[in-house]
C-alpha cells in the first residue's frame, strides 16, 4: 500500500487529519494501530516529550523500529484488549484505522478516558459506517466491470461483518455514526471536530480512479477533548 511505502504522504487521509492534530509540544502521546509508525515520528518530530506506541502485529512492529527508531518512541506489540496503563498517563492519544477491528467500543471510550489526563485530547481515524455497514466493502459493477453504485445496507445492525482487504478475509464491526459520536458525548468527551475526508486535488490529479472516491465517504476522522 501506498502508506506503507511513502509514510505519511501516501495516506490519503493524512492532509485532512493533520489539520486536526493538537500541540505536541511537551506532551506524552499514546499511538494505538501504530502500524509502521509514521504518526509516532511525526508527534517526537513536532515536539512530543514521548510517544507509546502499539500494534497487533510482531511484523509491523519490527518494521517501524526500523523505519521510525526515534528517541522518545516505546513500542510495544500488544493487543489493545491488552494494554493496560496508570490513569492519567497521557495528554493526547491517536488511533489510527484500528476501531473497526474492536469488538468493543465501549471499552476503547472507557480506556481512552481513564488514560487521558483532563483536558487531553483524543483524535481518531475509522472506517465510515456507509464503509462498513453492507460488509463486503466493494462496488457494484455492470457486466463490462464498470462502477454502478456502492451497496448500503442493514445499517442499524451493528456487529461483525467479513471483507476481503488486500486479498485475504478479514473480520470487522460495523457501527452508526450515532455509536461513534453520541458514545463520546456520553463517555465525557466533548467533540471537537469531525471530518469526512475527501481525496487531495493532487490525489484527483495523478491516482487513477480516484474520482469514484468522492462518490461515498471511506473514512471518519474525529477529534475530541476529555472534559
Amino acid at each position: 500500500m501506498a502508506r506503507s511505502k511513502q509514510g505519511l504522504d501516501g495516506a490519503g487521509e493524512w492532509e485532512t487529519l493533520q489539520k486536526l492534530l493538537p500541540d505536541f509540544e511537551g506532551k506524552a502521546v499514546l499511538d494505538l494501530g501504530c502500524g509502521y509508525g509514521w504518526h509516532a515520528a511525526y508527534v517526537i518530530e513536532h515536539g512530543a516529550l514521548s510517544v507509546t506506541a502499539c500494534d497487533i502485529s510482531e511484523k509491523m512492529i519490527a518494521a517501524a523500529r526500523q523505519k521510525n527508531a526515534l528517541p522518545g518512541i516505546d513500542y510495544r506489540c500488544e493487543a489493545f484488549e491488552d494494554s493496560e496503563f496508570p490513569a492519567e498517563s497521557f495528554d493526547i492519544i491517536i488511533c489510527s484505522l484500528m476501531l473497526h477491528y474492536l469488538a468493543s467500543y465501549d471499552e476503547f471510550l472507557e480506556k481512552a478516558s481513564r488514560w487521558l489526563k483532563r483536558g487531553g485530547n483524543l483524535v481518531f481515524t475509522v472506517e465510515h459506517p456507509i464503509f462498513t455497514a453492507y460488509g463486503s466493502q466493494d462496488w457494484y459493477y455492470d457486466e463490462k466491470g464498470n462502477i454502478l453504485h456502492f451497496p448500503v445496507d442493514r445499517y442499524f445492525y451493528e456487529g461483525e461483518r467479513e471483507a476481503v482487504f488486500l486479498g485475504e478475509e478479514v473480520l470487522k464491526y460495523h457501527r452508526t455514526l450515532t455509536t461513534y459520536l453520541d458514545g463520546l458525548l456520553t463517555s465525557g468527551f466533548s467533540i471537537l471536530r469531525v471530518v469526512e475526508p475527501k481525496p487531495s486535488e493532487k490525489m484527483l490529479r495523478e491516482v487513477e480512479g480516484m474520482e469514484d472516491e468522492l462518490r461515498r465517504p471511506m473514512m471518519l476522522i474525529v477529534s475530541a477533548q476529555k472534559k
